[in-house]
């Protein structure tokens, strides 16, 4: 009697396999697209397909009752399984930590307050009217046209004293190993 189980079991197991192969064959790349497109991930969507595949073998009597084809069935599988996963990913509250996030040690800051003394006197050893100039399009961040209507002089004076004012201070600074970081900035934006 198990003998005769065991060989049906095996029947079965095979057909199954027989008739999830032929449905990959012939729907896969059609599920796997569908899917793909509805979800705009691939990984995702060959998940859907394998669920859908899975629901497949569970309901084989769906394959064939005659009331439409498999391959609408198919997909109509796929699109209920994504709008299902929507829907609880929707409807699932938003995680919250057990405890306080510990607060972030600060860094020394003692590098910022030489790079601003820096800055200073390097400001200090400019003309006023490069130094306004670099203050208003740098440190009050206006473009050249703001700048100019600040200052209250032409746009393309603007451009010539920041172009002056930064070719100074590279030549006032860029030869030093610990180059500040604004003016990093400042010779990457005269470059």
């Amino acid at each position: 009697m198990a003998a005769l189980w065991s060989r049906t079991r095996e029947k079965q197991k095979a057909s199954d396999e027989v008739l999830i192969r032929s449905l990959y064959e012939e729907h896969g790349r059609a599920l796997l697209a569908y899917a793909q497109r509805l979800t705009g991930d691939h990984a995702a969507a060959e998940d859907v397909v394998q669920e859908t595949l899975i629901r497949a073998w569970k309901h084989p009597d769906a394959l064939v009752n005659g009331k439409g084809s498999v391959r609408g069935w198919l997909l109509t599988v796929a699109r209920n399984i994504i709008t299902d996963r929507y829907r609880a990913k929707a409807a699932r509250p938003t995680e919250v930590a057990e405890f306080a996030a510990a607060t972030p040690v600060e860094r020394d800051h003692a590098d910022a307050v030489v790079d601003s003394m820096l800055v200073m006197e390097a400001l200090d050893r400019l003309s006023p009217d490069h130094r306004s100039v670099l203050e208003e399009i740098y440190f009050q961040g206006r473009s050249v046209a703001e700048a100019a209507k600040a200052l209250g002089i032409p746009p393309g004076t603007v451009k010539s004293r920041s172009h002056y004012a930064l070719t100074a201070l590279r030549d006032l600074y860029g030869d030093r190993p610990t180059t500040p970081a604004k003016f990093v900035a400042l010779k990457e934006v005269a470059v």
